[in-house]
């Protein structure tokens, strides 16, 4: 039980910094995932870059290669991503591990196969040796598991003190199939909302290990490669409108976006939120809604109705979506704006995360 006054990671139990319209410093909630994140993207950096395939704020940029035209022309998917996890080392994983998986999930989940992938490490002064082995061995067998090659990189130090140990940032590329089109902007009235597995599996383990909670089962990061699975969704339902890996800012952000991008209402069922018993629990606890938190090894995808039911097939027959479910509805109704029915019936929208949940989490 939480009591009054409790501080929780340095801030007082219940406070959430809650986003202003200007800023003069960077905040912890920048990095979220959820509103001060995607208000900083598009006040800083679409304007400052301003073209069509970085304004489309997909997972992944998927670009066309110059001089190389016709439909069956190769089409790259691109993308990178940083990660500062605390602790480095967690059940189920470390932050060589999940470095890998960010990025291929980012490629995967965007339709495309992805191959290669570069790395840079930013080391501080100090850090032992044996984790540094530890983390590098890790990701050499992430990349094996994933079938993708780590093919170049750089390593940087910064002064003890400086880098919390270990900074990751992964690049990935990828072939996108000819004719295999996905996309947050795609989604429409009527189309099912489904999720891979269990939710907030990744937030929680995290958790668990800083705040020294104990579990009677081991909880553990969902950490994982799901090109394997894409695939599998992709083979049992081509018409796939659009699919995410639902990571900082949790399912809230991941359904915010696409319902803004494709200017459409998403409705979902509490009910059906597949959640494990420790996580479930652990959320009332702390007062974490599972919606707002981390995942790793879980996707969400948006099909049309008539193939709700062959996609769900494949997820389930797959190892990395035996837990898969049918958690929502796209709508006409309220565009741009995520409602979940409760399991008594009652309603509430599902916003953006204001503030920052869970700091340092991926």
């Amino acid at each position: 039980m939480v009591k009054p006054g409790a501080v929780l990671n340095g801030t007082p139990f219940g406070a959430c910094p809650l986003p202003r319209s200007s800023y003069d410093r960077i905040l912890l909630g920048h990095g979220s995932g959820g509103l001060l994140t995607a208000d900083l993207i598009q006040r800083l950096f679409v304007p400052a870059f301003d073209n069509d395939v970085l304004a489309a704020l997909e997972d992944q940029a998927t670009v066309s290669l110059p001089g190389f035209g016709g439909p069956s022309a190769p089409r790259l998917a691109m993308t990178t991503d940083s990660f500062v996890v605390r602790p480095l080392f967690f059940p189920g994983g470390d932050i060589g591990r999940l470095a890998v998986h960010g990025t291929v999930n980012d490629l995967a989940v965007g339709g495309a196969r992805p191959l290669f992938l570069s790395a840079a490490l930013i080391l501080e002064e100090g850090l032992a040796m044996t984790d540094l082995q530890r983390i590098v061995t890790s990701m050499r067998e992430a990349c094996r598991e994933a079938g993708v090659q780590l093919v170049t990189g750089d390593t940087k130090v910064v002064d003890r003190g400086k880098g919390d140990g270990v900074f990751i940032t992964t690049t990935g590329i990828g072939v996108v199939p000819p004719g295999r089109t996905l996309s947050i902007h795609s989604a429409r009235p009527g189309d099912c909302v489904l999720v891979s597995g269990t939710l907030g599996d990744h937030g929680i383990a995290i958790m668990s290990v800083r705040e020294g909670l104990e579990f009677e089962t081991v909880l553990e990061s969902d950490t994982a490669p799901l090109n394997g699975l894409t695939e599998a969704i992709l083979t049992a339902c081509p018409q796939t409108r659009c699919m995410r890996d639902p990571t900082r800012g949790g399912v809230s952000s991941a359904l915010n976006e696409l319902a803004d991008a494709s200017r459409v209402g998403v409705v979902l069922d509490e009910a059906a939120l597949p959640l494990r018993p420790e996580v479930r629990g652990a959320c009332e606890m702390l007062g974490f809604d599972p919606l707002y938190v981390a995942n790793e090894g879980k996707l969400i995808a948006v099909v049309p109705p008539g193939d709700a039911e062959h996609a769900l097939e494949a997820m389930r027959a797959h190892p990395l979506g035996k837990h898969a479910a049918l958690i929502g509805r796209v709508v006409g109704d309220h565009p741009g704006m995520v409602l979940q029915r409760s399991r008594v019936g009652g309603e509430r929208v599902v916003t953006l995360l204001a503030g920052e949940q869970l700091p340092r989490i991926c």
